[in-house]
């Protein structure tokens, strides 16, 4: 008997040695997968910004450098390949995107020496301390109208991509072209964007070397002159990233809540359209001055300030867009600062995100570093303003936007109530609210891949997580739960509705014990810091109950 209990006793201390084994190690795996997730959250390598220099007042390339690396922004691109600027950035860890001149082109596809010795001294003698990771032939060479520059684009940035590779260089740095919006033929609905099939033959060549190479296809999306074009009160708010009824794109049954997302889904479309599945967009230039002409209708600080803020948090929110859910496309914002020596209206020098003088921010979009996880802005336009129904382009006349009724307010003010998923409601209600709701500055990094609530990882679960959380934060104002019809507030919590198919073991890893447990299917999911703190409660409570605290 006494060997028995003395076995027994053994096997006990084995099985919990074996036990604490392996909590020290989720332990270890959790900690590091946290780091993980807040390194890549805090690095935002999806935000650029352009850097123009036709300007006599701009500040020296190692100022520039600093204010750059004060900020989230983790990628810089050039008109040109200015060596100071190119110096100032090494060891930062900012992404460079460098570009030749549309002049250059010729050379460049004429003549392979041309193309090595430009790649030599432009990347080459920068390269790695100085983190080059694209090489741009020319800027909106198509739209130009150059028959000759157009036909010799492909030879060019053939010749580029040659150079590079007999540099070891050719995985590293990509080549690619900037194209105009208007390449577009059309690009309303968002399903039926096609490029003008004037330059097809053109664009097929040029999208076969991004195919073949890896390389972005690179655009630049201006809601701006969209809105400028076609200055209707309905849609400054869709420009904006503010709230509205939204576009339906009666091809997907999307509804369309900004105009960004919707025209760069146009381009997505034309690109399938064309075979280029696998071609990735770039977002090579996008913002709205801040100042303008009388003339020159929506241009202020307010309507900027809201864009690129909205902007950033939409980007921040890796809600994607409806073609391209659950990432952030590069995107380049335009610009660092202001070119005072540009020619034309006033706006053409007043897109500058930061002072040129000073390097004060013109307006906070919560760029900063201390602040970039600051709520975006919902400036409102001046009264005095007009806003347009959307057009995706100007040329593209715009379909009837019916707008919805807000969700009435509970009968008792001091009711407690959630906006929550409305029953009915589509996957394309769902997600248009998602992604409207998580555009606002919302934190919705908990249902991204890894967060505390991506699990169950079902379109109605992110979209109640987001839907309720920006009820919350928006005052809890029942117009902010309208969310395209698809949320209706309740008051039973979010917390209590029950959220299947969970497994434990986290996150799929399994452990080497055979008590290793799934969650029983009817409970929610504790939350992240449950595991860390009780993971023992989190292995073995044979029945879990809501957490009243989760989504409240």
């Amino acid at each position: 008997m006494n060997d028995m209990i003395k076995h027994c006793n053994l096997q006990n201390r084995e099985s919990i040695s074996s036990l604490m084994d392996a909590f020290r190690f989720t332990g270890t795996f959790l900690l590091l997968t946290l780091l993980l997730l807040v390194n890549k959250a805090n690095s935002q390598s999806f935000i650029g910004v352009n850097y123009g220099q036709v300007a006599d007042n701009l500040p020296s390339a190692a100022a520039t450098a600093k204010l750059l690396q004060s900020t989230s922004i983790q990628k810089v691109r050039l008109f040109g390949s200015d060596p100071a600027i190119i110096k100032a950035l090494a060891n930062t860890g900012i992404d460079i995107v460098i570009s030749t001149a549309n002049g250059d082109i010729p050379a460049l596809a004429s003549d392979p020496n041309f193309a090595k010795n430009w790649v030599n001294a432009n990347v080459v003698a920068y390269y790695p301390s100085s983190k080059i990771i694209l090489v741009n032939v020319g800027n909106e060479v198509i739209m130009s109208g150059d028959s000759n520059l157009i036909s010799q684009l492909l030879p060019a940035m053939q010749n580029v991509k040659s150079a590079l590779d007999a540099a070891s260089l050719g995985d590293e740095v990509k080549v690619s072209t900037v194209h105009s919006m208007t390449l577009l033929k059309q690009s309303e609905p968002p399903s039926a964007g096609i490029f003008d099939p004037g330059y097809g033959d053109v664009l097929k060549g040029l999208l076969a070397f991004n195919n073949a190479t890896g390389s972005p296809f690179e655009v630049n999306p201006y809601p701006y002159f969209a809105y400028r074009g076609d200055p209707r009160p309905e849609t400054l708010a869709f420009c904006l990233f503010q709230q509205n009824p939204g576009r339906l794109d009666a091809n997907t049954n999307i509804n369309y809540m900004n105009m960004f997302d919707a025209q760069v889904d146009a381009v997505r479309s034309a690109l399938d359209a064309m075979g280029f599945k696998n071609v990735e967009i770039v977002v090579a230039e996008t913002g709205w001055p801040y100042k303008g002409d009388s003339d020159e209708v929506g241009a202020s600080i307010d309507n900027a300030k809201a864009y690129n803020g909205n902007l950033i948090a939409h980007l921040r929110s890796m809600a994607g867009t409806p073609l391209m859910p659950g990432k952030s496309i590069d995107t380049y914002l335009f610009a660092l600062y202001d070119e005072n020596l540009k020619p034309g209206p006033t706006t053409e020098r007043s897109f500058g995100i930061f002072n040129s003088v000073d390097l004060t921010m013109t307006y906070d979009v919560g760029l900063s570093k201390s602040g970039n996880n600051s709520q975006a802005p919902a400036a409102v336009s001046p009264s005095t303003e007009t806003a347009p129904v959307v057009a995706v382009s100007p040329s593209t006349e715009p379909a009837p936007v019916t707008a919805k009724a807000p969700v009435a307010p509970p009968t008792d003010p001091k009711t407690k109530a959630w906006c929550v998923p409305k029953a009915g409601a589509s996957d394309a209600q769902l997600q248009a609210s998602l992604d409207y709701a998580c555009g606002q500055g919302i934190d919705c990094s908990p249902i991204q891949p890894g967060g505390s609530r991506f699990e169950p990882n079902t379109l109605a679960a992110h979209a109640a997580y987001a839907m309720n959380l920006y009820y919350k934060t928006s005052g809890q104002n029942p117009s902010s739960c309208d969310s395209s019809q698809a949320a209706v507030l309740s008051s039973h919590s979010p917390s209590n509705f029950k959220l299947l198919n969970v497994d434990l073991c986290f996150f799929g890893v399994q452990l080497s014990f055979n008590d290793c447990a799934k969650i029983n299917k009817s409970a929610r999911l504790l939350p992240f810091t449950e595991y860390i703190v009780d993971p023992f409660r989190a292995f073995y409570k044979d029945k879990m109950t809501p957490n009243p605290n989760t989504l409240e």
